[in-house]
């Protein structure tokens, strides 16, 4: 669909990431190193901003659920308020995954239980050692 994709990780202090950014940098680069046209990158403040700097014009959003919608669609117009010439796609996911979000993955690694199924297994493995076993 595309020639080049970057995947763009916010560098936001307001949400509360298991993760810092440069281990979320590391792990998002392991998940995409077979796909060549593919690059990662990190931001920090407004996305249009990021895409401004990048010279960006095609901003890719997920669509897991109905609930997704109202979200992205507001998203979208707030973007293209803020940045005229930026246009939003979104694609939704393979079925196993519309039910998936990283609070949920997170609750679970949290509680003890794998997420093998959930992540790739080398996520799956620094979730484990992040959170350990659970106290009880």
């Amino acid at each position: 669909m595309f020639d080049h994709v970057v995947v763009a990780l916010s560098n936001n202090a307001s949400k509360r990431h298991v993760f810092s950014v440069s281990e979320r940098l590391e792990m998002m680069e392991e998940a995409v190193r077979a796909l060549p046209n593919v690059d990662v990158d990190t931001f920090t403040g407004l996305l249009v901003d990021y895409l401004k700097k990048k010279r960006a014009r095609v901003l890719i959003r997920g669509l897991r659920a109905v609930s997704d919608m109202d979200y992205e669609f507001q998203l979208a117009a707030f973007n293209r308020r803020l940045f005229k010439d930026v246009e939003t796609v979104f694609l939704m996911p393979d079925d196993q995954y519309t039910y998936l979000s990283a609070s949920m993955v997170r609750e679970v690694a949290r509680l003890g239980a794998g997420t093998e199924q959930f992540v790739p297994s080398f996520v799956a493995r620094r979730l484990k050692l992040k959170f350990g076993r659970p106290k009880i």
